[in-house]
């Protein structure tokens, strides 16, 4: 557990969620580009004051863009399990919902916080405070709050990563775009790492035997999440009806399954 002095003030509950990340980078999979640019930040993290003496300064303001279930929280929590720090969730639909009128000030005290708190610090669903100004559903409080954003995150020098998560990268003022120190753009796992995901998580299964083409082919347009998952409720099947053996065909039924779900929402 983290230390008591961790905890957000009181003043900023329900608006800051304090996590214990548990997350390692040999636990995700990720495409080449994508680890190399988290692994960049995680090196220059470690190795601030060397590049300080320089007059240089690691990268951390990011934004991370992609569908549903490509990684992005995941990928906040691994930065935080790797630089052993504590990790902040910032519940933006309480800051403007709940605290309308007073979203400027509020968003003061989460600066103030990530000044005074060194952390990983993760606006989610970022597209509700970061919305293009002038909208046609644009409204006064949220263009406010998106303007407040835009000054205080200029404004941070302090150690804190930030991290700003959004499904919407379209709906984001340009003017965003401008703040961060690295924009990574999260997709939906090709063959190869969908091959990947499902040996991880299947590995205490014999499954060299299955038709992995037929399996990538059908698992194409998934995301890494629902991957795991379809594995997960194959395995399940399998233990449950099939004698713990993982057949294509189960395989690319949950996987189908999934498909089904996914075109639903």
């Amino acid at each position: 557990t983290l230390p008591f002095t961790h905890q957000p003030k009181s003043e900023l509950k329900g608006l800051l969620e304090l996590t214990t990340p548990n997350v390692r980078i040999g636990e995700l999979v990720y495409s080449n580009d994508i680890k190399e640019r988290l692994e960049q930040v995680i090196v220059e993290q470690r190795q601030k004051a060397k590049l300080n003496q320089f007059g240089l300064h690691p990268r951390r303001k990011l934004l991370f863009t992609g569908s549903p279930g490509t990684g992005k929280t995941m990928s906040a929590s691994m930065l935080a399990t790797e630089l052993k720090l504590p990790l902040y969730t910032i519940v933006l639909d309480n800051l403007i919902t709940r605290y309308m009128g007073e979203t400027a000030a509020k968003l003061r005290l989460i600066f103030d916080h990530i000044k005074q708190t060194r952390a990983v610090y993760l606006f989610d669903e970022f597209d509700s405070i970061g919305a293009q100004r002038g909208a046609q559903n644009d409204v006064g409080e949220i263009r406010r709050v998106l303007n407040s954003f835009l000054l205080f995150v200029e404004q941070d020098n302090s150690e804190s990563l930030i991290i700003a998560a959004t499904n919407h990268p379209e709906l984001l003022d340009k003017a965003l775009y401008r703040r961060f120190d690295d924009i990574i753009k999260f997709e939906k796992p090709h063959e190869e790492l969908i091959s990947l995901l499902i040996r991880n998580r299947l590995a205490i299964f014999d499954i060299n035997h299955l038709d992995w083409n037929q399996i990538s082919e059908t698992a194409v347009g998934l995301s890494p999440v629902e991957i795991t998952r379809s594995s997960e409720d194959a395995a399940k099947e399998a233990v449950l009806h099939f004698e713990e053996k993982i057949t294509t065909n189960i395989l690319l039924k949950a996987l189908s399954r999934r498909h089904s779900s996914s075109s639903i929402k």
